[in-house]
């Protein structure tokens, strides 16, 4: 969502890095770049202006440190600030309640019932007790899709069908949380196109009876500036206590989430960051900040990789790898494994400096090779996957005919794995002698 952001930023960087001293001119160049980026980006005018300011009194105040050039310091500024402007710390939940309550609301389409979904089991994962409440009896298909939604989770959910009386819903629910020992529950409410006081009271009546502990209010990203509107008349109203910015991977320039808290006063507490029911994650602002500013988010990676890769898995691959014994079975797992983390493309974003990689590259053409690569290994038997010397001219053909893919398209997925394997095997052997010497040496200076 972030990406032309922060490209003009790269930019606007540039000529910052550039910088010999400060002044209060070439400052003044620099950051009016800043600014304009970030008002492109759909950002408030008032948010952009006091956000520049403050950038520009930092910088202007500061003693240049020696060992830092004067337009990284500048950068460091529009980090620190940008982190401040999207929350500064992560907020988490409050579930104190038994049971906790959890009010999901906002417009109609904005990805209530989704999320609802996707934070259940993000709370199940927690060790939560989740109950999904279908709260929505106006629109025809909610029911339905909060029922299919805890199908598929393994979440329970309470759906009374044909109940047109919201608080007698609710009521219920409660009842039926304490019986089977639910201790959260996630009440799906109804949205409408636009925000009407029938809807505004209706949400206060749930609220007063229920109690949330959260009233989360759910924004479409690609809503830009109105979605700052909307979410300050349901703070008016409901007094929300965060939000949850939907559709992160689209292609809105932004504004709304950097917005939303200086607007507001609330903290965005979770992002969507794709359709999947996995594609949800808390909400980092130091972590967003640096993936605007190209700087990579490697916190995170780091955690995708923690849940989707098994360490006895990992050691055992390592062990041999070492050893020369990788074969295209284990290839294939790997494979399997790196797309567990997501779309190359989000992968690559949070290495540093991957922002201009992904933006100059077409990595959906690299996940295309994998995608092919995959269905090659997967055309073999398992005889042949483990040992692919035995790939002869027609094995190489039939394989090449039921993963449809050329026969050049197999050979050179085979000498890449060739060269590879030989490439272990050597590192492998250089290891062995390194930790010989190192044996060898500490032995020398053991008898010193």
């Amino acid at each position: 969502m972030f990406d032309s952001l922060s490209g003009k930023l790269q930019n606007a960087f540039r000529n910052l890095r550039g910088l010999g001293k400060i002044s209060e001119a070439n400052v003044g160049d620099a950051l009016r770049e800043v600014r304009l980026a970030l008002l492109e980006a759909d950002v408030n005018f008032k948010v952009a202006r006091d956000f520049i300011e403050r950038v520009k009194t930092k910088s202007l105040g500061a003693e240049v440190v020696q060992s830092i050039q004067p337009g990284q310091q500048i950068i460091k500024f529009i980090h620190d600030e940008l982190v401040d402007l999207l929350g500064s710390t992560n907020a988490g939940l409050n579930l104190g309640g038994n049971p906790a309550c959890l009010m999901m609301v906002g417009l109609h389409g904005a990805g209530k019932t989704t999320s609802s979904g996707k934070l259940a089991k993000l709370l199940l994962k927690q060790g939560r007790q989740p109950l999904l409440v279908a709260a929505d009896v106006y629109r025809p298909a909610a029911m339905d899709q909060i029922a299919t939604l805890g199908q598929q989770l393994g979440i329970p959910t309470f759906v009374k069908k044909g109940e047109t009386d919201v608080l007698k819903i609710a009521r219920e629910a409660l009842a039926h949380a304490k019986d089977t020992n639910r201790n959260t529950l996630l009440f799906d409410t109804a949205g409408r196109l636009q925000i009407d006081e029938p809807l505004v009271q209706e949400l206060v009546r749930l609220r007063d009876l229920i109690k949330p502990q959260e009233i989360l209010l759910v924004l479409d990203a690609a809503t830009g500036q109105e979605a700052v509107n909307v979410a300050t008349h349901f703070d008016q109203a409901l007094n929300i206590t965060g939000a949850i910015l939907t559709k992160l991977d689209g292609d809105a320039r932004g504004g709304a989430a950097l917005s939303l808290k200086a607007v507001t006063g609330k903290p965005i507490k979770f992002a969507g960051v794709g359709e999947k029911l996995d594609e949800f994650e808390p909400f980092h602002p130091e972590r967003m900040a640096s993936r605007i500013l190209g700087m990579g988010d490697v916190v995170s990676l780091v955690e995708k990789a923690a849940e989707a890769v098994d360490l006895d898995e990992a050691k055992r691959m390592e062990e041999k790898m070492r050893k020369g014994e990788f074969s295209l079975e284990d290839f294939l797992d790997q494979l399997r494994q790196m797309k567990k983390l997501g779309p190359l493309e989000n992968i690559v974003k949070m290495l540093p400096g991957g922002a201009e990689v992904a933006a100059k590259q077409d990595l959906s053409k690299e996940e295309k090779k994998f995608r092919r690569m995959e269905a090659m290994i997967c055309a073999m038997t398992l005889k042949e996957r483990r040992n692919p010397v035995l790939l002869n001219a027609s094995r190489r053909k039939r394989i090449a005919a039921g993963s449809g893919t050329s026969v050049t398209e197999l050979n050179t997925m085979l000498n890449q794995f060739f060269s590879m394997q030989q490439m272990m095997k050597k590192m492998g052997k250089m290891q062995k002698m390194m930790s010989r010497m190192g044996g060898g040496m500490a032995g020398m200076f053991g008898r010193r």
